[in-house]
């Protein structure tokens, strides 16, 4: 996970010196987009769509969505030297919308009081979400490489 940081801080560095940005001041957008994302996630999960028949998204699709949620939690802990691998020891909730609303709490929790400890929730409850899906730490690294090579192309060309 520690790698997952430093490629995590080269993105943000040619993004913050492209739009001449500072770190310190983009802390809300952050959380706001870190939330946007698991939204997005939590869509292609369909897990709270009681009313609909139509299946969550393909497991790929899935895994895009939760490695987009990945980089904002890398980035924000990039941005306050808060670089270890979280902890992630109890078990996740028993069911998805569940867990969403754990990580949802924990995000909003964050938002109120930054500290390492609300960040180490954070992130757990993050990964806890992953787990649920089924996703395994070298699936989520792979992909995380994935979508870092992808961001690095969209800001060469101009995203």
């Amino acid at each position: 996970m520690k790698q997952l940081f430093s490629i995590q801080k080269k993105l943000d560095d040619r993004i913050l010196e492209k739009y001449q940005l500072n770190r310190e001041n983009l802390f809300v957008d952050k959380v706001v987009a870190l939330l946007t994302e698991i939204g997005e996630l939590t869509n292609e999960t369909r897990c709270f769509k009681y009313w609909s028949e139509k299946p969550a998204s393909e497991r790929k699709v899935i895994l895009e969505e939760y490695v987009d949620g990945i980089h904002f939690l890398l980035s924000i802990g990039v941005d306050n030297d808060w670089t270890e691998e979280p902890s992630c020891e109890e078990a996740p909730a028993p069911s998805l919308s569940e867990q969403f609303l754990k990580v949802y709490k924990a995000v909003i929790s964050f938002s109120e009081t930054a500290s390492p400890k609300h960040y180490d929730t954070m992130f757990g409850e993050y990964l806890k979400l992953g787990k649920l899906l089924g996703f395994s730490k070298d699936e989520i690294k792979r992909a995380y490489y994935e979508k870092n090579e992808l961001n690095h192309q969209r800001q060469t060309e101009g995203y």
